[in-house]
């Protein structure tokens, strides 16, 4: 199996945390490695490091390279601008035919996503593998979810395909929902989470394209024989995967995921999974004091101390980059908030 690691993210929905320049995915949030330090350790499970690539943005690849010490330079295939995550993929095959790679089933995952159960994440990896190989069709990997969420999209499957357990066809893909349809999706059982994690071959892809969307695979012919990746690559056209491809499929296989799955969307979700006092109360940093304080998330990344006394369901954060204090209801605006900052 080849994974290809998706490492960009604007830095926005954890903001101060994070920036443009310091995406999520550099962050150590809940141990003390980073989210994507613990990417490629999942990674490794499924794959030997030789065929391990990652795609960050110029802006921050030292970033990476600083965490990833040991790690193949050249599998680090920087994005020269960002072009969205359908540009990734390009990039991805394009090295995998330059590299005359073989034909085995490529894995593309994100770089930020919080996973405990990294055994679980490897057996639904190395199956659905085995399926897009067997089956010669994409298959999508979702999560079943534990809540009716607001904040993730949807996939919704139907008929199981023959001689596969746990393996579905794809109905459609569904745009995060409003409380009372995601409601609906909780009661049917029928709908996963959407990770964005996909695999297959390369012909597969290929073949996806041409039948959904032939400026897609013109962009991956045009890469692959390119003299000047760069300059080729900042011409294409800025588009997400999941309309520019995933949507468009119609003969998908979808796989529940045998693991727990966060996408960290904002600072109430980090809340949620870090550690708690008996208060409620997350403390991160030094010279921080707090007095009559409940179910906040407090984080100092500097000297300045922080005090903070009579509060509830807050988040405040104490950064180089800046100060945050929100309540965790509207803890969704941030990413808003600070694309208006950064510009």
């Amino acid at each position: 199996m080849i994974v290809v690691i998706i490492a960009g993210g604007s830095g926005t929905r954890l903001w101060p945390l994070s920036t443009h320049t310091y995406p999520k995915h550099l962050l150590r949030l809940t141990n003390e490695r980073s989210l994507l330090q613990d990417t490629v350790e999942r990674a490794k499970l499924v794959t030997k490091v030789d065929d391990i690539f990652i795609i960050p943005e110029v802006s921050h690849v030292d970033h990476v390279h600083e965490q990833l010490k040991g790690f193949p330079k050249k599998n680090i295939l920087c994005e020269p601008g960002r072009r969205g995550t359908a540009s990734c993929v390009v990039l991805g095959l394009s090295e995998i035919k330059r590299r005359r790679m073989p034909e085995e089933p490529i894995l593309f995952l994100w770089a930020d996503h919080l996973i405990r159960d990294a055994n679980g994440f490897a057996a639904t990896v190395l199956k659905a593998g085995d399926l897009a190989t067997a089956e010669k069709r994409l298959v999508f990997i979702g999560i079943e979810p534990t809540y009716p969420s607001t904040g993730f999209g949807y996939m919704e499957r139907d008929g199981a395909i023959k001689g596969w357990r746990d393996a579905y066809n794809l109905v459609r893909f569904v745009e995060k929902p409003k409380k009372r349809t995601a409601e609906k999706y909780f009661s049917m059982g029928n709908y996963l989470w959407n990770t964005g994690y996909l695999v297959g071959t390369v012909e597969t892809f290929e073949r996806e394209m041409r039948e959904h969307n032939q400026p897609m695979l013109d962009a991956l012919v045009a890469l692959t024989a390119s003299s000047d990746r760069d300059k080729t690559y900042l011409g294409f056209k800025t588009e997400a995967l999941d309309y520019a491809l995933s949507e468009k499929v119609t003969d998908g296989i979808v796989v529940p995921g045998s693991f727990d799955w966060l996408d960290v969307g904002s600072f109430k979700d980090l809340h949620e999974i870090s550690h708690q006092d008996d208060g409620g109360n997350h403390v991160n940093g030094d010279n921080i004091e707090l007095e009559n304080v409940s179910n906040c998330y407090i984080r100092n990344e500097v000297d300045t101390p922080v005090a903070v006394i009579g509060l509830d369901n807050v988040v405040i954060i104490n950064s180089p980059n800046g100060v945050l204090v929100v309540n965790k209801n509207f803890a969704q605006n941030v990413g808003d908030v600070a694309k208006r900052l950064q510009k």
